[in-house]
């Protein structure tokens, strides 16, 4: 007779539940912040990697100042995105919709990505574009101490990986610290950029989590063009007198490293992590420095090979980080 029975049999003793039917307490799980993205993410991941790997190169071949290449870049996006928002009706009802804290989050997150763009542009134009690519793409650390802040789990492979693929940056740049004062502040630049651009990526996953991708590029470029007239009026930039070759490279900048580059990053954050993205960047490094050498004659290092093989296999200990384990 089972427990269920006996409890039906009139005067029988209640009985405690069997073993087998007692549910244990749940267990907290603690939430990882990295894990092997979807097969889709990782092709729509190299696109987007390969995208922004273009971005140093034209950054430093485009005879304008920074400050206007960033708003441009950002306000021809969000130009681009308010009609497709605006002009559909499931769209409009779903900005009207948002909530206020979700709202409040995309429009902080473009603010955030502004700041990013108002310090990684000068960066690439200050020092060489393999050590500015190279710096900015400490993200990955950045995001992982943000994961850890927020209560999500870093496995210690994970930190490995981020170490290996960190030292396989600095060895592929070759970074010169006796280099001149410019190319210092351009370095110093292009780290607080890295810092900028986890949070930045953080907040988006937040976002995405309930706003559709071209309703939250349009709120997070917006923000972003907003922050960044206010920087173009701080520095006194000019935004507009340049040549037609400058603007042909800012056009390819916006559709490459903006639609095809941060675009996509914003479709994969809703199911890959911040951190795992953020690594994936890394490999803009010896894109970035093999463009720059071929197009702009900036010779990279005889470490770079080297380099490129700590990168990757960096990478490879993190997105394997939790294997053989439930990736929560």
């Amino acid at each position: 007779m089972t427990a269920d029975s006996a409890a039906t049999v009139p005067g029988a003793a209640p009985t405690a539940p069997t073993t087998a039917l007692t549910v244990p307490p749940s267990v907290p799980l603690r939430v990882s912040a990295v894990h092997r993205p979807p097969k889709a993410d990782i092709a729509v991941l190299g696109v987007a990697v390969t995208a922004v790997g273009t971005s140093g190169p034209l950054i430093a071949a485009a005879a304008a100042p920074a400050m206007a290449i960033a708003f441009w870049r950002n306000a021809i996006a969000a130009v681009v995105f308010a009609p497709y928002v605006l002009l559909r009706k499931n769209l409009r009802a779903e900005l009207r919709g948002l909530g206020r804290r979700t709202t409040l989050l995309a429009l902080v997150s473009g603010l955030i990505l502004g700041a990013h763009f108002a310090t990684w542009t000068p960066s690439a134009k200050l020092s060489s574009v393999a050590s500015a690519t190279a710096f900015a793409a400490t993200q990955p650390i950045f995001a992982a101490i943000v994961a850890r802040v927020l209560g999500h789990h870093v496995p210690k492979r994970a930190w490995a990986g981020i170490g290996v693929a960190f030292a396989g940056v600095f060895v592929l740049s070759g970074v010169d610290f006796h280099a001149s004062f410019r190319a210092f502040e351009g370095d110093l630049l292009a780290l607080t950029a890295a810092a900028f651009a986890a949070v930045y990526m953080t907040i988006g996953g937040e976002v995405r989590k309930t706003a559709s991708l071209p309703t939250y590029a349009f709120l997070c470029y917006g923000a972003a063009s907003v922050f960044l007239i206010g920087a173009v009026a701080a520095t006194g930039s000019a935004l507009v007198g340049f040549s037609g070759d400058a603007w042909l490279k800012i056009g390819a900048l916006t559709l490459l490293a903006q639609f095809l580059g941060h675009t996509l990053f914003n479709r994969v954050v809703k199911t890959t992590s911040a951190t795992v993205i953020s690594t994936a960047i890394l490999l803009e490094v010896p894109m970035a420095a093999v463009i720059a050498a071929v197009f702009l004659h900036q010779i990279p290092s005889v470490w770079a090979i080297p380099g490129a093989v700590l990168i990757l296999g960096g990478l490879l200990l993190v997105v394997t980080a939790n294997r053989g384990r439930n990736a929560h």
